[in-house]
Parts: structure tokens; sequence; C-alpha cells
């Protein structure tokens, strides 16, 4: 079967009702995230732990559930302002390296890149640590498209592929499925 151009599924309703269902659970999450924080704060400056009494942990608690608030509020007003684009990806980067923990353990691990270029000339990386699945998914040269809200790269010639990453969720579905067995959005193929 042939498999190329963009594929009309994007406008199917259920790509918009995982957005708001994924900005719905991301506010709530923050939401109680912050009043974790603030309470735990509050009930250690009533206890007195570490020297810290009220009203500095309430305030301490305020200022650390404030942060992730507006950590939440980013991510959100990010997804919304995001914008559909097409690219090509032009280069492709295999880079082993390390890293020292606290207890100078070193791990050695590979980081995999695939750097796409946008039509008006910026440049977009995807980025993943010891798990080659995306890097060979993708092919220097192959036009790809970005949509609105998502945090993926839909290709235009899906042609010989025997997999398909999920438009929503991103994960990993065989190509001949129409559905995402996970998220259950309609897969671009």
């Amino acid at each position: 079967m042939e498999r190329i151009g963009y594929s009309r599924k994007i406008e199917d309703p259920a790509f918009k009702k995982y957005l708001k269902n994924t900005n719905r659970w991301a506010g709530m999450f923050g939401v109680v995230l912050a009043l974790i924080a603030f309470v735990g704060f509050y009930i250690a400056g009533e206890l007195g732990i570490d020297g810290v009494e009220n009203p500095q942990g309430m305030m301490i608690g305020a200022g650390v559930g404030g942060m992730f608030l507006l950590i939440t509020l980013y991510s959100i007003v990010s997804r919304k302002k995001s914008r559909t684009w097409d690219g090509v990806v032009i280069d492709k980067k295999v880079k082993n390296k390390t890293r020292r923990d606290d207890d100078d353990h070193v791990t050695h691990y590979t980081v995999y890149e695939v750097i796409i270029k946008e039509d008006n000339g910026k440049k977009h990386e995807i980025r993943v640590e010891n798990d080659d699945t995306v890097f060979n998914y993708y092919k220097v040269g192959d036009r790809i498209r970005h949509h609105a809200g998502l945090n993926s790269y839909e290709k235009y010639d899906k042609t010989g592929d025997t997999i398909i990453f999920c438009a929503a969720c991103g994960d990993i579905n065989n190509i001949e499925d129409q559905t995402c067995h996970r998220c259950k959005c309609p897969l671009l193929n």
C-alpha cells in the first residue's frame, strides 16, 4: 500500500479532545502539586523542621507552589500557541556520552538526534537517550509536518514503514492499525 501525503485524519475531533484533556489534567496536576507544597511547608513551619517556622514556611510553600502553577501555565499556553509547520530532516547524529552522579558513579549513554529544518529556516531537534527507534524512523531528506499542539512529526512519505508514531501521545503503533492502542486517537497513516 502506498502511503504518501499528509493525513486528513488530523482533523478528527479526537485530537481536539485529546488536547483539551491533556491541558485539563496538566492543570489539575499543577494545582495538586502547588497545594502539596503549600501544605507541606506549612506543616514543616508548624513543627519547626530544619529551623523553619511559620510564616516563613508558608511563604516558602507559596513560592514553591506558585512555581508549579507557573510551569503548568507555561506548558498549557505553549501547547495552545503551537502552530502547524512543514520541514525536512536535514541531519542525524549519534553521540556517546558519560555523566557522573553525586556518588561519582559514571554512566555511559548514547544520544540520538534528528535535526529538522522548517521551511522558514528555523531548526528543531528530536533528542532521545538510549533508544534509536525515532532515529531510525526518520531519514535525512524526509518531508515532515509538525501539527499544532502535538509533540510529534508526521512523515509525508510513509511508504515501506512498518510502524507509526501516534500524533497525539507519541506511542509506537503498527502502521496497519487505524487508531492508537494507547490513547485511541486516529493514526495518521
